[in-house]
């Protein structure tokens, strides 16, 4: 599970080009959205694209992205328990 969690954080830098922030950052339980990472909603949309993508995972309620998106340790167990990939 925390090679699945270094993971995340190296392709959530990547996919959505946070230059600033390194891996060391990011605390696997702050929030992504709002306080933490600060994300916004065309985040959410490319987190969405790569758990398609990545992990074969296809949200059919984009709405639970809130909740599965909530940090690190949610997107992870997430992942974990839906992944084809």
């Amino acid at each position: 599970m925390e090679n699945l969690k270094t993971e995340l954080k190296h392709k959530i830098i990547d996919v959505l080009n946070l230059e600033d922030v390194s891996i060391e950052e990011i605390n696997d339980s702050d929030p992504l959205f709002g306080g933490g990472l600060g994300l916004d909603s065309i985040d959410a949309l490319e987190l969405i694209v790569l758990l398609d993508k990545d992990y074969g995972i296809k949200l059919a309620d984009p709405k639970k992205g809130k909740d599965i998106f909530q940090s690190i340790d949610t997107m992870a167990n997430f992942i974990e328990a839906n992944r084809t990939k």
